[in-house]
């Protein structure tokens, strides 16, 4: 008899327990922007809280529209976004793969550099990054917004170790054949690094889209500005707040990232766990 087996299902109810405590904590606070997206904004206020909608109504989504220009704030994040990620991307791997690959003066020094940029919040370097682009004029542009952000500390330290994992007898063969750099990276590296890959997009991308202080700061108004910043310009001053609209308008905000995350979560933790276990 196995002496763990008595100690196996009080282990599984705890673990049963603290996931759906998880669930609570986080699948509560979303239900509850779901359900006041449908609500008349009288139904917000009354006590005790009603957890279903009565009526049900889609007017609050119609009033986003009318209030922010929304598809202009959309549009605005698809290319921020689009255009950071694969900045990100084409930075990190080959700054990955130099680092493993090349032998250059100082290359343990650089890497560490790039670790300590991943122990510094990006909060801290708001002020100087903002007197940089006010200097150069890029105020409310596109890539004064962008090229801030387009840092790639934690992909190079993704990337790197992946590459170290990889067999070193595939490289030297690919190497013994004939090819370069280039070749080498293309067709032997990445073509066994895609999960990995996945992983660091889905990361950037989700990231990238959830970024609301810097825009916020250089975007002063709908020409550039993406879905986060028009979110909080729904919040007026004033004493009333039609609280469906805003939640509405979150809903339409998180829904195309909650989607992409959840066709690529697969990818996403094979990606990540490609390394850890070497055999």
């Amino acid at each position: 008899m196995n002496p763990l087996s008595g100690s196996s299902r009080p282990m599984k109810i705890v673990g049963y327990v603290a996931m759906l405590l998880v669930l609570i904590v986080i699948g509560l606070p979303l239900y509850w922007v779901l359900v006041t997206s449908f609500k008349t904004p009288d139904m917000v206020y009354i006590q005790p809280p009603a957890w279903w909608p009565e009526p049900v109504t889609a007017a609050p989504y119609g009033r986003v529209a009318e209030n922010v220009p929304f598809p202009q704030y959309f549009r605005n994040s698809v290319i921020i976004t689009g255009v950071l990620v694969s900045a990100k991307l084409i930075l990190g791997i080959l700054s990955a793969y130099a680092f493993v690959y090349l032998r250059f003066p100082g290359r343990s020094l650089v890497f560490m550099l790039v670790l300590a940029a991943l122990m510094v919040p990006n909060q801290i370097t708001v002020i100087s990054n903002y007197a940089l682009i006010s200097q150069l004029g890029w105020i409310n542009t596109f890539q004064g917004i962008i090229l801030p952000l387009a840092g790639v500390a934690f992909g190079t330290f993704l990337m790197r170790n992946h590459f170290l994992t990889l067999p070193f007898e595939i490289i030297e063969a690919a190497r013994m054949d004939g090819c370069g750099h280039l070749k080498l990276l293309v067709r032997v590296l990445l073509p066994m690094s895609w999960p990995t890959v996945v992983a660091f997009g889905l990361i950037t991308t989700v990231n990238e889209w959830n970024e609301y202080l810097w825009p916020f700061l250089i975007a002063s108004d709908e020409t550039v500005a993406p879905l986060q910043v028009g979110l909080a310009r729904l919040i007026s001053t004033d004493a009333y707040i039609d609280w469906p609209m805003v939640m509405a308008a979150t809903i339409l905000t998180i829904t195309p990232i909650l989607l992409v995350f959840l066709l690529l979560q697969r990818r996403m933790i094979k990606g990540l766990t490609s390394g850890a276990v070497k055999g």
